[in-house]
């Protein structure tokens, strides 16, 4: 057998993505000085009351590099206190308005401190102490925000259900010949699925307000025309457009980043992505513009393991 060199026994030098999920809870309002009680409540709705509100975040921090001659990118203890220090002790059990002199709205140049401009923030205070290539922060599990460190941009991301039911069969072909291509998917009176559809958008922080779009317009034009549309149907024959188009994860995922595009660049920010899981086991991804992720795609993978 031949023999392997120490340094490379331990995979000295090659590359990996680690990554290191931490959590806090903290709350936060969104009120701008500038604005009246009335404009504030007309913009944030419950989020500008003068309680606040909170949440438990979960914070997903990527990082990348090759591995040392103990067979790590990084020791974890040193990368635990990085994170507890420059974060989750700040932030945790902590009103986020006024934690960090960024959220103070005194300043002009403080913002409000949505999910997306805590993330930019998180990003600035450990690049100096970790080689992060990705950071994720969750709100909640339907809402969820990456920055990759490019300067002002980032994602954000909302997750929505509807249950529909569909077949899957091409009109041209006979029975037969569809069920030999779909299987038991092509019976005649179909079947259903509780879906979950994942629209991300990118778009550029707003200095003032710290979000890449209005998160109450990007709810409401999901709901109206995806979930208020699709919910309780039957694909083929409700949606006009599966009439001839076989509804499969694909084609609806295809189909609802088609209807999106152009209503979510009204509201200022660029549809990237729509993620539709059909069931535990299937899945199908869209991407609306050529992805921008600046990570390598192992970081994608480690991220979406979260």
């Amino acid at each position: 057998m031949t023999d392997v060199p120490d340094l490379e026994r331990h995979g000295h030098g090659r590359g990996c993505v680690i990554t290191r999920k931490a959590s806090f809870s903290a709350s936060h309002r969104y009120y701008l000085p500038e604005l009246s009680s009335d404009d504030n409540a007309a913009r944030f709705g419950l989020c500008a009351l003068p309680a606040g509100h909170g949440h438990n975040y979960e914070l997903i921090v990527a990082m990348a590099g090759g591995l040392n001659v103990d067979g790590m990118v990084l020791n974890l203890s040193e990368v635990k206190h990085a994170i507890r220090s420059e974060v989750t002790d700040q932030l945790d059990f902590r009103f986020l308005n006024d934690v960090w002199p960024e959220f103070d709205l005194s300043r002009p140049e403080g913002c409000l401190p949505t999910t997306e401009a805590l993330l930019r923030i998180i990003w600035t205070r450990l690049i100096a102490h970790l080689p992060i290539v990705a950071i994720r922060l969750y709100e909640q599990e339907n809402l969820w925000a990456d920055y990759h460190g490019d300067a002002m941009d980032a994602y954000l991301t909302i997750r929505t259900h509807f249950a529909a039911a569909h077949r899957l069969a091409r009109v041209e072909l006979s029975q037969e010949e569809n069920e030999r291509i779909y299987g038991k998917c092509a019976r005649p009176h179909g079947h259903g699925h509780n879906y979950f559809v994942d629209v991300t958008v990118r778009g550029e922080i707003d200095p003032r307000t710290g979000m890449v779009c209005d998160l109450g317009s990007l709810q409401s034009l999901v709901n109206d025309i995806v979930v208020e549309p699709f919910d309780h149907t039957f694909l083929n024959k409700d949606i006009p457009h599966f009439a001839n188009c076989v509804p499969t994860a694909e084609n609806i995922a295809l189909y609802i980043s088609d209807c999106l595009a152009k209503p979510i660049r009204a509201i200022g920010a660029h549809l990237h992505k729509v993620r539709l899981q059909e069931s535990p086991n299937n899945a199908a991804e869209v991407y609306a513009e050529t992805p921008r992720l600046e990570a390598i795609p192992e970081v994608l993978h480690a991220m979406a393991a979260h």
